[in-house]
């Protein structure tokens, strides 16, 4: 953890403070976290590799563009960071359309919806994980234009590495639902979605702990095979 003057200025608030707190007397499960995420995603890289490279195959025959999507996106300290995931939209789709994606967004392609069902395009984040950029349990990260919309205790989430998975992602996992019907799918999710999944992200925050982290792993796991 860095000290507390040493965050950016715009975390050093009083809806930051008691988070801050709470997570810097907890330095042990951090070591744990760590060591976790740096064994498990070398594990993972070697047991994935053969089907990241057959997800590659179909994403490459699918459609025109390159296999990975990498977006800027925001973690700890509100540091930028590029995040992998195999690409389920068309290229450029963030050029021409919104930032967050509703299940009937015409960008997606037809490998791609499978993929994002299954939540497989999230696979490659293991290598941001190994880097120490994102942490296999997090709030998810979120891209720049979104982090700009924060505000009082919404800083307290870069207190941590992003997350691959989060109670927030189990509980709100139907989000592209939600924006389907969204005539500007940025405002609704600025405005409505993006308030409530802060909610569950800043109650894991204050309930953190090395084995909350592997309960929600396993919380992830059911989710997706369901």
């Amino acid at each position: 953890m860095r000290k507390w003057n040493d965050l950016p200025e715009y975390m050093q608030i009083d809806e930051v403070k008691p988070y801050y707190e709470l997570v810097s007397h907890r330095k042990f499960s951090l070591l744990l976290k760590r060591i976790f995420d740096i064994v498990m995603s070398l594990v993972l890289i070697v047991l994935l590799l053969i089907p990241m490279l057959v997800i590659s195959l179909l994403i490459v025959c699918d459609s025109r563009g390159g296999v990975f999507y990498r977006q800027e996106r925001v973690t700890r300290y509100g540091k930028h960071f590029k995040i992998f995931k195999f690409r389920t939209m068309v290229s450029n789709a963030d050029k021409i359309g919104a930032h967050v994606t509703a299940n009937n967004d015409s960008r997606i392609t037809k490998i791609g919806a499978k993929l994002r069902g299954a939540r497989l395009d999230e696979l490659p984040q293991v290598f941001n994980v190994l880097t120490g950029d994102m942490s296999f349990v997090g709030t998810r990260p979120e891209a720049v234009r979104y982090v700009e919309k924060y505000s009082g205790a919404m800083w307290a989430t870069l207190l941590m590495p992003a997350g691959i998975t989060s109670e927030a992602s189990i509980l709100y996992k139907d989000e592209a639902e939600l924006l389907e019907n969204a005539d500007d799918a940025d405002i609704v999710y600025v405005d409505q979605v993006l308030p409530t999944k802060m909610e569950y992200n800043l109650k894991s925050l204050r309930e953190f702990s090395f084995v909350g982290d592997i309960k929600t792993m396993l919380r992830t796991v059911i989710a997706v095979i369901k």
